[in-house]
């Protein structure tokens, strides 16, 4: 594809949506590609969605998600529909392909592939998910107020998500493959959950289907030492068994976590400069809607002041057509030492008639360039010539008159 993005998004859930919301808004160009026809992820298969924000007399999932993408699309997002089967993000331009051929180049990628629940695929399942079969206690429990629920799993996620679910249900009932009193879970939740009287357990207990007529009314249960099946009524199913990042095509492209989880830190970035990673295929704590939608404003945010470091640095420092040196000068408002060695900077600059240029840079918004020039004490100016770092002063007390002037003549020698 000849067109070069300033932002390609890949996943069209929450995360990518809101990513494209304000990216476009900012006047990148910005485009997502999602391997649906319609964007919205595992947010879009919701039917009732009663905890996102505003909505307190409840929304469906389709009906957001497709807020979300007119929203982008009011703000000129292009999409484009396409399974990412490989990646390339060594160089300053970012390559995806797509299993259909298609090829895209960006300057920066978020990265959305989302994630799906762990299933335990049996008869019915499917049929019934959203009517009775739940992945997200948070989610869903509202809907089950005094009504009898199971819940499958026994891991730490499992069980503090049945001790959620006794303050809506009736009962809940936990279905353990393990022989009794054996859970997967930590010592000190297992003992808990033992003593919630809202908590019965059916033990070395399997599911073999979820049935109802539209809704679910029962579940089939299978002893595993005895192969014995019998009905066990309930009215919803929630199941914790794990979730399954989408990330098998970033695998030795970005840093993943022993799941498969892309690692980022609180800005959204990867290990991998201008790659960020947002939504629930990222290590984090919760996975809602509305977390996926902040981590996108926060990436494309992230991505728009990458852009314009990316920008300035090639332009007005890096640009070997141009002959005269550059001071590149790092300080920050919140550090008051910094302020006069810069002003002492600019003085002897000005002097200079033009012959040399300056960038200064607010070293805690532009922390990729700095990192990138191994920039540790505030303030450091750093000496550009063609293109190249060749002297560097460090230290409020070290940025002098004389020391900038015999900094310039390194770029004589230079």
């Amino acid at each position: 594809m000849s067109e070069l993005y300033d932002l390609l998004i890949i996943g069209a859930g929450p995360g990518g949506l809101a990513a494209g919301i304000y990216g476009s808004r900012s006047k990148l160009k910005t485009a997502v590609l999602d391997k649906n026809a319609e964007p919205g992820g595992q947010a879009a298969t919701t039917d009732e969605m009663e905890n996102y924000p505003g909505f307190y007399d409840g929304t469906t999932g389709p009906g957001i998600m497709k807020k979300f993408a007119d929203h982008a699309k009011s703000f000129g997002t292009e999409f484009f529909k396409g399974t990412v089967d490989e990646v390339d993000f060594t160089g300053p331009i970012k390559k995806v392909h797509t299993q259909q051929g298609d090829s895209y180049e960006s300057k920066v990628v978020i990265l959305s592939p989302g994630a799906t629940p762990s299933k335990i695929n049996v008869k019915g399942e499917e049929e019934l998910r959203g009517k009775g079969v739940s992945y997200c206690a948070t989610c869903d429990a509202d809907f089950f107020v005094d009504l009898d629920v199971c819940v499958v799993g026994n891991g730490d996620a499992a069980i503090e998500e049945a001790m959620y679910l006794t303050k809506f249900a009736a009962t809940v009932t936990v279905i353990v493959i393990h022989e009794e009193g054996n859970l997967d879970c930590n010592k000190a939740s297992a003992e808990k959950a033992m003593k919630n009287p809202k908590l019965k357990w059916v033990w070395n207990s399997t599911i073999e289907e979820i049935a109802g007529d539209g809704l679910v009314d029962k579940v089939v249960l299978k002893n595993i030492n005895t192969g014995e099946l019998s009905d066990y009524a309930t009215n919803g199913v929630f199941i914790f068994i794990g979730t399954d990042p989408h990330t098998d095509f970033l695998k030795g492209k970005v840093e993943l976590d022993e799941k498969g989880y892309m690692v980022t830190n609180q800005m959204m970035e990867t290990n991998v400069p201008g790659v960020y990673g947002v939504g629930d295929a990222r290590e984090t704590y919760l996975r809602q809607v509305v977390t996926a939608a902040a981590d996108g404003a926060v990436a494309s945010s992230a991505a728009e002041k990458y852009l314009l470091e990316l920008e300035t640095l090639q332009n007005d420092v890096l640009d070997v057509s141009n002959e005269k040196p550059v001071i590149l000068a790092f300080w920050a408002p919140q550090v008051p030492e910094s302020i006069d060695p810069i002003a002492i900077v600019d003085g002897v600059v000005e002097e200079k008639n033009d012959t040399v240029g300056l960038v200064k840079l607010d070293t805690y918004r532009a922390k990729k360039t700095a990192t990138q020039y191994n920039v540790t004490e505030i303030p450091t100016i750093v000496l550009f010539k063609n293109g190249k770092d060749v002297a560097r002063i460090e230290g409020a007390k070290n940025i002098t008159s004389e020391a900038v002037e015999n900094l310039l003549k390194e770029s004589v020698k230079a």
